[in-house]
């Protein structure tokens, strides 16, 4: 098979979707792997090291996508790649369709075949090519949260941590999945008073016991929300229903329960947000204010760091690759159910029901669709 891996164009994505050490892998394999040009420079891998594992450096990503049988990215297709795609693409990568319906639409029309991270699903229920990012994600909102806490952000000016004599500040996390717990872990800490919330029990006792001291859980429901905010100096949202649009918990009115200065971080904004005031924004301009209140709402949250990011993604994904690749597209989604959840388009079909849901389209079983 040809896999290709293009340049990352969306705004400050520095992450890269195969690293040298997945490519060795493919071409051992017997496989030709394309890799565009610098592709992997900001996560630390130069194209001689790319060449070193017998991988092909083209000029431009056209080539990639006009020769490659599957394309791995990191972010969802940018206009002008949705473009270079058609029928015979195959293309393996974060899409969150149901957060943009005019990428779904765009895709279905170039008929090409779309396999999204963030929909497979194991049997138990877990989503093994998000939890890398969703822990990279959870621990930075503490962190970038903590700085615009800072007053030349326009935030309260307060330390998170507190220090003898003065109260630390209140970090409430709304969903107790990966990103939350990982926020919480780091937001615990430093030191803060913190609260997480989720509707499900068996999580919270989970929590509950491995937990420090200074995080409280809390049965997320309108009211014990209301009740937090007034004493909340960051919010972080780290909801996720897969595959489809994260619901908002706090809308524009809640805002005013809040005092101004505190910090919102809406981890799920790649999902539309659980947040209502929630619209993506970029690591060149990562914040904005809506009724005193500061939003943070990067979208690529993880494109900060890319060295670690790209490794831990790559570590989670070269399986699924090696298996798409050894196997090939249509029998590797026959023998593995996780991988098939995965399957967002097909043939110009919605192979996914979230989506589906999200946008009112026509909705085709996965394995209906490529049987």
């Amino acid at each position: 098979m040809i896999i290709g891996t293009p340049k990352e164009i969306k705004a400050h994505e520095n992450r890269v979707a195969l690293t040298p050490h997945v490519a060795l892998e493919l071409t051992r394999s017997g496989h030709t792997v394309l890799i565009e040009s610098s592709a992997g420079d900001s996560s630390g891998f130069s194209d001689m090291d790319y060449k070193s594992v017998g991988c092909k450096i083209v000029s431009s990503p056209k080539e990639i996508f006009t020769d490659a049988e599957m394309v791995v990215k990191v972010k969802e297709p940018q206009p002008v790649e949705v473009e270079m795609c058609h029928k015979d693409t195959t293309l393996f990568t974060y899409f969150h369709f149901a957060a943009d319906e005019s990428l779904t639409q765009g895709f279905l029309d170039s008929g090409a075949t779309a396999i999204a991270y963030e929909t497979i699903m194991l049997k138990d229920g877990s989503l093994p090519l998000l939890i890398p990012m969703s822990e990279v994600a959870g621990r930075m909102s503490v962190q970038e949260g903590a700085k615009y806490l800072e007053k030349f952000h326009g935030g309260r000016g307060k330390l998170l941590g507190g220090v003898p004599g003065v109260e630390p500040g209140t970090v409430t996390i709304l969903g107790g999945g990966i990103v939350g717990t990982n926020a919480a872990h780091i937001a615990a800490g430093l030191g803060a008073n913190v609260n997480i919330l989720d509707v499900n029990l068996n999580r919270l006792r989970y929590l509950d016991e491995i937990m420090p001291k200074n995080v409280r859980t809390i049965y997320s429901n309108q009211y014990n929300l209301q009740e937090l905010l007034p004493r909340t100096d960051l919010l972080i949202g780290a909801v996720l229903i897969p595959g489809a649009k994260a619901p908002n918990l706090v809308t524009r009115d809640m805002l005013g329960l809040m005092v101004p200065g505190t910090v919102l971080v809406d981890v799920a904004v790649d999902q539309g947000g659980c947040i209502e005031t929630c619209k993506p924004t970029t690591h060149e301009e990562p914040i904005y204010e809506v009724d005193g209140i500061i939003h943070y709402c990067v979208a690529n949250m993880p494109g900060a760091v890319p060295f670690t990011s790209t490794t831990a993604l790559t570590n989670a994904t070269s399986p699924y690759i090696l298996r798409l690749a050894n196997q090939g597209i249509l029998n590797a989604l026959q023998s593995d159910t996780a991988l098939l959840q995965g399957l967002n388009t097909y043939n110009g079909q919605v192979t996914h029901a979230g989506v589906a849901n999200a946008f009112d389209m026509d909705y085709t079983a996965p394995d209906k669709a490529i049987a």
